[in-house]
């Protein structure tokens, strides 16, 4: 059975795209989503620009996952090569990468001359706290599909403690409660 893309042309037959159209699509997607390009990956490859279907965007970023290196990235590489061959794989790496590592830059540059300012310090301690309240946000989200069993809480709770409240370093506290967690989930299923 032969798949077929939105328009309803065969797969096999799928029309080249240009570099630049390929470029510009992933550009709109990075410009977009600034720090979380996931949600408009799909949103402009399969509703916008109808270059996959549903079903053959969550096989490409499934694919995606299972490589090494960012998610978005490997997707961007594989639909660039399908559709506009290596140049099409370089142009959508490079639009989903380009306009976000000028932003970065500018922003350095930007920091650099006006960081001292106190508006500027004010802002960023603003943008810290709504940063980690997006966290936690985001935490809670995902903690609250988990079945409730005490071991995983117990190890979130404690992690928590440590770095959060403690302020002890990051890796030190992944490097002790890493393994207790695999243990315990071990334990669990054994």
């Amino acid at each position: 059975m032969s798949q077929v893309e939105p328009s309803g042309t065969p797969r096999a037959e799928r029309r080249r795209i240009g570099p630049l159209q390929i470029f510009l699509t992933f550009s709109r997607i990075a410009l977009s989503g600034f720090g979380g390009t996931l949600f408009w990956s799909r949103y402009v490859l399969v509703e916008r620009a109808r270059l996959l279907t549903e079903q053959e965007y969550v096989e490409k970023l499934a694919v995606g996952q299972l490589l090494p290196g960012p998610n978005v990235l490997n997707l961007a590489f594989m639909i660039g090569k399908e559709f506009g061959g290596y140049a099409g794989a370089g142009a959508a790496v490079l639009g989903l990468v380009g306009g976000p590592f000028l932003i970065v830059i500018g922003m350095g540059v930007l920091y650099g001359i006006y960081g001292g300012l106190p508006l500027v310090q004010q802002t960023l301690a603003g943008m810290s706290a709504v940063t980690a309240g997006l966290l936690c946000a985001n935490g809670l989200k995902m903690i609250s599909v988990l079945p409730r069993r005490w071991r995983p809480l117990a190890t979130v709770a404690i992690s928590f403690a440590a770095v959060g409240v403690m302020r002890w370093p990051l890796a030190a506290v992944l490097a002790v409660m890493a393994p207790i967690a695999l243990a315990g989930a071990w334990k669990e299923r054994g």
